[in-house]
C-alpha cells in the first residue's frame, strides 16, 4: 500500500531563495529541532545537489531512527526530489516544487511512502504515519517561512 499527500504553502520568498533553503541541511536540522534530527553521514552541512546523500538520525515515537536519502532529481529553481536509500520505510519519496506566486512562492510538497511490516505497517500508515509526516512537513514549512530561517 502506498500513502501519499500534498502540502501547499505560500511563502514570501523568491523561488530560488526558497529552493536553496529547502535543500539546506542546516535549515532542515533547525526545522526538526523537536525530533533532535541531525545529519550524521554524507553531506552534513550546507546545500544538497543532485546525487548527494545524507543520513539523518532523529527521535520519532521515542525511538532513535536513521534514514539515508539521495537527491534523485534536481531542476534549479523549480523542483528537486529526495528519496530514501536506506531507512525505516519500504520506500519514501518527497518531491519539492517551487512556483512563483503573488510576491513569493507557492511551495508544493508531494510525499509518497510505504511502511514495512505488512498488515501492521498498512494500519500504521493510515492511523498514524500519514498524519505524523504531514505535520512534520507543515512544521518544516513554517520554519522556512519564518524570518529566522536564512538561506
Amino acid at each position: 500500500m502506498t500513502v501519499s499527500f500534498t502540502c501547499h504553502t505560500h511563502i514570501r520568498r523568491e523561488p530560488a531563495e526558497l529552493f536553496d533553503l529547502s535543500r539546506n541541511v542546516d535549515a532542515h536540522v533547525g526545522s526538526m529541532a523537536k525530533s533532535r534530527e541531525r545529519a550524521v553521514a554524507g553531506v552534513v552541512s550546507g546545500l544538497l545537489s543532485e546525487g548527494d546523500e545524507v543520513t539523518w538520525r532523529a527521535w520519532h515515537f521515542a525511538l532513535p531512527l536513521r534514514m539515508s536519502s539521495r537527491i534523485t532529481q534536481f531542476h534549479f529553481p523549480d523542483s528537486f526530489t529526495d528519496e530514501q536509500v536506506r531507512g525505516p520505510f519500504r520506500f519514501f519519496r518527497h518531491v519539492h516544487e517551487f512556483i512563483p506566486d503573488d510576491g513569493g512562492t507557492l511551495m508544493i510538497d508531494r510525499v509518497e511512502f510505504a511502511a514495512p511490516f505488512g498488515v501492521v505497517g498498512r494500519l500504521a500508515e493510515k492511523v498514524i504515519l500519514g498524519r505524523y509526516l504531514r505535520n512534520l512537513i507543515e512544521q518544516r514549512n513554517r520554519y522556512l517561512a519564518s524570518s529566522g530561517a536564512a538561506a
